[in-house]
């Protein structure tokens, strides 16, 4: 392909730019001099809004979110031998948390159009040693829940927001654990939150980050062994507004992709994964689209990838399945379905989807463009 590029347009960054009041809501704390979680107010009163915000009573903010799996997977009662059942198509931090926790990650596999686990294979998995299940809200879709009977930790790094069957990602199980990591739809660099309903849960999330300390006892007082993994006022004070800019970012993302799934009616093997079933506001963290290479000439995904970033679009190839990694060949077995399905699947993230309904045109443009290309006779 020899011509100009379909689109020579900037993308929206992401992060978006500050706000003023991020502006002085941080230089608040600064000027305070009370900047850690202990000795201001920030990170307990961003905690209780961000739980409230998904419709759950507690809230412990933590340090990212791979400590939060790993604490929430702790307070629900994992204990070292444990085996937790993990999706194959989710990033390595929801296995190596279980790892961190001192258990045994368990892969299953993940359902063909949307990515998410499989509940059928999640219930084939469920043995004596099953200590818990991670659910992942992957792209900003809710995932099933997990079992009955076993406690349901929720990996929602992708789901800010995200609503199936009536119920809010992170309060399907018994702790839910959202990311602010820098690509994330709400983000201070870094940082996490773990949310529960149970009183209980929530005692013991406290505890385990704030070095065994028990909640209204002594500052010296450490009744259970625990770690330092608090968020700092900074990090509280530069979120707290971003609960208020999330539902726009959701319709503008949403209507995106409603856009580019119509521009990509006419392209033949390549469109949107679906939402699953009854969900009621997937916030598209980022849209996953299936790439079919027999309709594309027989060309690789790594090749449509690149040709497209060649039309000045930047799409991502996502994860490699867990069952390949690695780091974590010790505890994979085979995930037929997750393998097949990485290998057919191209992400459009978060900060292409913020852009307007032009430049959903345009990437459609361009993967016409690239078929056409990649289609015509030698």
């Amino acid at each position: 392909m020899t011509s100009s590029p379909v689109r020579t347009k900037p993308w929206p960054q992401w992060p978006p730019p500050a706000t003023d009041e991020q502006r002085e809501a941080l230089l608040a704390v600064l000027d305070s001099g009370l900047w850690g979680a202990t000795n201001g107010p920030e990170v307990e009163d961003f905690a209780a809004a961000f739980a409230k915000s998904v419709g759950a009573p507690y809230g412990v903010c933590t340090v990212n979110n791979t400590v939060g799996l790993f604490l929430a997977l702790r307070a629900v009662g994992v204990e070292p031998g444990d085996e937790v059942i993990v999706p194959a198509y989710t990033f390595v931090a929801s296995a190596s948390a279980v790892v961190l926790a001192g258990a045994r990650p368990v892969l299953a596999d993940v359902h063909p159009d949307t990515l998410l686990v499989d509940p059928d294979a999640v219930a084939a998995l469920v043995g004596p040693r099953t200590g818990a299940v991670m659910t992942v809200h992957l792209s900003g879709a809710v995932a099933d829940a997990g079992v009955p009977g076993v406690p349901v930790v929720e990996d929602a790094a992708q789901a800010h927001g995200a609503v199936r069957g009536g119920r809010a990602a992170g309060t399907l199980g018994d702790a839910g654990c959202f990311s602010f990591q820098s690509s994330k739809a709400m983000t201070a660099g870094e940082g996490g939150v773990v949310v529960t309903a149970d009183r209980g849960t929530y005692e013991r999330l406290w505890s385990l980050h704030n070095v065994g300390r028990k909640l209204g006892g002594g500052w010296y007082e450490h009744p259970s062994l625990g770690w330092n993994l608090r968020m700092t006022g900074f990090q509280a004070a530069v979120l707290r507004p971003q609960l208020a800019q999330l539902p726009a970012q959701i319709d503008r993302r949403t209507r995106s992709v409603a856009v580019l799934a119509q521009a990509l009616a006419d392209v033949e093997g390549l469109s949107v994964r679906p939402a699953p079933p009854d969900t009621e506001r997937h916030t598209w963290h980022l849209a996953m689209l299936r790439y079919d290479a027999a309709a594309f000439g027989g060309r690789t995904k790594d090749d449509f990838i690149a040709a497209m970033a060649a039309e000045g679009i930047p799409l991502d190839a996502g994860y490699q399945p867990l069952s390949v990694e690695p780091s974590l060949a010790a505890y994979a077995g085979p995930c037929p379905v997750a393998e097949a399905q990485a290998a057919a699947t191209v992400w459009v993230r978060q900060h292409l989807l913020m852009a307007d309904d032009d430049a959903m045109a345009d990437i459609a443009r361009a993967a016409r463009k690239v078929r056409e290309a990649f289609t015509r006779p030698a």
